[in-house]
């Protein structure tokens, strides 16, 4: 979500688009970067820290408990920051009226069922040493 935008408004001359890093206007036809009209510095550490803990996440792979605790927390982080860019998304020049979202908007869903997926393989891990430990 660092790079893609979450919501799109056209005017006929203005382009403004909410990402996590900030509001950005673009006139409409001429080539280029947006100009960064507003920096959502909290929002930005926030999407960092949750992409962060997912990853390190990954690496806890040996205590299966901890990895499951983690993911769980994820889910309820990710979950608080989409609300959050909710109410991000209400500083749109006009409000959020007649705007289209983007594909950054939908990428904490996505994220979420990655780690609902991620419980479910624990889970599975989990079954599968308990029935290794019954076999010795």
């Amino acid at each position: 979500m660092l790079f893609l935008p979450v919501l799109t408004k056209e005017n006929s001359t203005v382009e403004t688009s909410i990402h996590t890093i900030g509001l950005y206007q673009d006139v409409v036809g001429k080539p280029g970067p947006g100009l960064l009209k507003e920096q959502f510095t909290p929002l930005l550490i926030t999407n960092i820290v949750v992409a962060l803990l997912c990853f390190v996440n990954i690496f806890n792979f040996k205590k299966r408990a901890l990895q499951k605790r983690i993911a769980i927390f994820s889910i309820i982080a990710i979950g608080a920051f989409a609300f959050w860019c909710s109410i991000f998304a209400q500083k749109l020049p006009g409000g959020i009226d007649g705007a289209h979202f983007d594909f950054g908007a939908y990428l904490p869903a996505v994220s979420i069922l990655f780690c609902v997926l991620a419980i479910f393989g624990i889970n599975k891990d989990e079954k599968l040493i308990r029935s290794a430990e019954r076999l010795r």
